[in-house]
């Protein structure tokens, strides 16, 4: 079993770049301004991702943003600049579902307000 597993693990990136070759080939975009394309998107959308972080930790701190949700979405978002960072397509292509994927950091569950009964 360990075998088959690391098998997949270490033939994915082989056939992934065979993959972006191939679709290279097919577009007509040179195989290397697609992975240096990609690579440096992943690296912009990781120092993006560094900053944000630190701003939603402090929020978090504060009490303003609950905790595990801006933990949740950094962590798909690195994820995803990884799967960028990567060379080929088929880690592009699951890097952008994940970037697609619905936020949940935005707003709360709540809402906050006074309450008093009226008679």
């Amino acid at each position: 079993m360990r075998f088959v597993v690391s098998l997949i693990v270490l033939s994915f990136p082989i056939l992934d770049v065979l993959a972006t070759m191939r679709f290279a080939r097919w577009t007509g975009i040179p195989t290397l301004a697609w992975l240096v394309a990609s690579a440096v998107a992943g690296a912009l959308l990781l120092r993006n991702e560094r900053l944000t972080f630190r701003a939603k930790t402090l929020a978090a701190l504060r009490g303003d943003q609950p905790l595990m949700r801006g933990l949740l979405d950094s962590c798909r978002r690195i994820l995803a600049a990884l799967l960028l960072i990567l060379p080929g397509i088929m880690s592009d292509v699951i890097a952008l579902l994940l970037l697609l994927l619905p936020s949940r950091s935005f707003g709360r569950d709540s809402l906050e307000g006074d309450f008093h009964r009226v008679d």
